[in-house]
């Protein structure tokens, strides 16, 4: 039996394992009591606490446990090592164990490189545009002009001989085929100058490219290097240009046809329904594909990449986002047009004035001129915006599917 206090042993140590003696002449009472006591005290250590002053830690008063803490500071004594990293040690290195913050994501250029948010990806595309403004808005301003002025005068023939649908909703004798014939003609109208302008969007995209990669390197990007870089794929970038306009326009048609067939064979009621609902069907499966394929003119610009592989590339980016490259896509629209809105609202005014505050004469040159140049105006604005936003969503889904950034952290470190 061991007589340390709170402390049981569970056998006998190896002090009290003796080899047996010779047993011993018996003593008086009284000694056995006097050598017993001294056999106790005998292990314990030479200097112990005052007498009656003894208590467990919880009952040691709080002044006398600050005392010995503080004491504790002054002196540490030599310190243990700490292999887990817990202790003061951590404590002195700003975190606790293993722990550190997380490395930043190198950022050489407009955005940082590792997988972007919704909101990250708007900020850079303006960030992009007002650093580098005078190549943005000078291509922009270009194209703008070209397309603008085909479109202007492509509205004015047009129309000229279109009769007007509010006119034909307001007559009481208009028939429906008269009906579908003015809606078949202004939907026509619409998509030609769609086109066009979508040729010039497709366009400023390509030349806008260059200048977006470069700004994701933190490098500045001239009118002049700009079309050097382009102009190898100006062949490629056409065909694009024509395909893709030439698919979403035939899957528009394909819908509205079916309606207007049963309408000209004399189910005119029927054929009006059905081509309504046949209608939104095909812009349906326009927006579908124009979100499919909405990432091919980086990837025929920046892989140089042919016209058909660069559209199964974007399929291939696009699969499996497609809601979240909608979402991108449907806000900078939104952006966009809010912009080319606050831009033309000055034309606006002009315009009323020149048309002398009538809307009945909306397909007067005048009125379509002045218009034009709120379009130049709004998109000038609008391109270079679209144009970052389609190249940085291809930079990031290239990041979140094949680490792409990796390979720009080598090329911004290979070009400082």
């Amino acid at each position: 039996m061991n007589d340390t206090p709170g402390r049981n042993s569970p056998g006998p140590s190896p002090s009290e394992e003796r080899p047996p003696a010779a047993p011993e002449e018996p003593t008086p009472a009284d000694q056995a009591s006097g050598t017993g006591e001294d056999a106790r005290s005998s292990q314990w250590a030479p200097e112990q606490p005052p007498a009656g002053q003894w208590s467990t830690p919880s009952a040691v008063p709080p002044q006398t446990r600050r005392t010995t803490r503080e004491r504790a500071r002054s002196n540490p004594g030599p310190q243990r090592p700490d292999p887990q990293g817990w202790g003061p040690q951590a404590a002195a290195r700003g975190g606790w164990g293993n722990w550190s913050p997380p490395a930043q994501a190198p950022q050489p250029g407009v955005i940082p490189l590792r997988p972007l948010g919704v909101g990250e990806i708007i900020d850079a595309a303006i960030r992009t545009v007002r650093v580098q403004w005078r190549t943005a808005l000078g291509i922009s301003f270009a194209l703008a002009v070209g397309t603008q002025a085909v479109a202007t005068v492509v509205t004015g023939l047009w129309f000229r001989n279109t009769p007007d649908l509010q006119s034909l909703a307001d007559s009481e004798t208009v028939s429906p085929r008269e009906l579908l014939d003015a809606i078949g003609r202004s939907l026509g109208g619409v998509g030609i100058a769609w086109a066009i302008g979508l040729i010039g969007s497709i366009i400023a995209t390509g030349m806008l490219m260059v200048m977006v990669s470069h700004a994701i390197l933190g490098r500045t990007t001239s009118i002049g290097e700009a079309w050097r870089s382009a102009r190898p794929q100006l062949g490629r970038l056409c065909g694009l240009l024509v395909l893709l306009p030439l698919m979403v326009c035939a899957v528009l048609t394909v819908g509205l046809a079916l309606g207007l067939l049963v309408a000209a064979a004399g189910a005119e009621s029927a054929g009006a329904a059905l081509a309504l609902l046949s209608g939104l069907g095909s812009v349906a499966a326009g927006v579908w594909l124009w979100i499919r394929y909405s990432l091919a003119v980086p990837a025929l610009m920046l892989e140089k990449q042919g016209v058909v592989a660069s559209m199964r590339r974007s399929a291939k980016l696009v699969r499996g986002a497609w809601w979240r490259v909608f979402g991108v896509q449907l806000l900078a629209v939104a952006l966009t047009f809010v912009v080319s809105m606050i831009a033309q609202m000055p034309m606006g005014v002009v315009e009323s004035i020149v048309s002398g505050g009538s809307d009945s004469d909306v397909t007067s040159w005048p009125t379509l001129i002045v218009a034009g140049i709120g379009a130049v105006i709004s998109s000038t604005l609008a391109f270079p915006v679209t144009a970052a936003v389609t190249a940085l969503l291809y930079t990031d889904q290239r990041i979140r599917r094949e680490s792409l950034d990796l390979e720009l952290v080598r090329a911004a470190s290979a070009g400082k």
